[in-house]
């Protein structure tokens, strides 16, 4: 049935979101600017870009561009500093070679890239996916499903051929709107209520549940 699987990787691969929140809080402590935890894992998933630009306008801080790209550039060497924080969630190695070979695999995160391929070396695991999406690859943050769209178009597979494995409603939400199967798994932020109310094909508490492998290859 599905030719391509195209993941996610913060909250879905690797469990980052430690690293993600203090790299985020550094970087606004630099600024004198304040926000709950909360707040950033919430908006894991969008962007750094449009969180910093979303927080910014809360606190009724002015902001152009240039901060934005000078925000987003010191987040990312805190997260890269914080790699000994990131661990693989359980079943996601044994996932990825599982379907190495059998599926055409991508990787389509809204992180900045030289975080991704910093921890996809870190991990082991830069040579899993056929293509690597990140931010930089796109004008439109999920849940626009511009990311999903140009990975199928890379792979060379028909949308409804490609199924995605997400774990925020922002990935759902991309995934079903670019005809796509999609997997939930509940390793991030969101409840199981909230990702039902997407209507994800299928929802999974981790990566180790043989329903996904099934789901897949069948």
């Amino acid at each position: 049935m599905f030719e391509a699987v195209i993941f996610d990787w913060d909250g879905t691969l690797g469990d980052t979101r430690k690293a993600i929140v203090i790299a985020f809080q550094t970087t606004l402590h630099e600024i004198n600017c304040k926000v709950s935890d909360e707040y950033i894992e919430r908006r894991i998933g969008i962007g750094a870009a449009d969180t910093f630009r979303d927080l910014l306008r809360e606190a009724n801080r002015p902001f152009n561009e240039k901060l934005i790209e000078n925000l987003i550039e010191r987040k990312s060497q805190f997260e890269i500093e914080l790699t000994d924080q990131v661990k693989l969630f359980p079943g996601a190695r044994e996932l990825l070679e599982a379907l190495h070979g059998k599926k055409k695999m991508a990787l389509a995160s809204m992180n900045n890239r030289s975080v991704i391929i910093h921890l996809l070396k870190a991990k082991g695991l830069e040579k899993c996916f056929d293509e690597i999406l990140t931010v930089e690859s796109i004008s439109h943050s999920k849940p626009n499903p511009e990311i999903f769209l140009k990975a199928a178009s890379k792979l060379k597979v028909n949308t409804e051929k490609c199924v995605v494995v997400e774990d925020s409603i922002f990935g759902v939400k991309a995934a079903k709107s670019a005809n796509m199967g999609c997997i939930a798994v509940l390793t991030g932020v969101y409840s199981q209520l909230e990702l039902e109310k997407e209507k994800p094909d299928l929802i999974v508490k981790t990566l180790k549940d043989n329903q996904i492998r099934s789901f897949i290859l069948q």
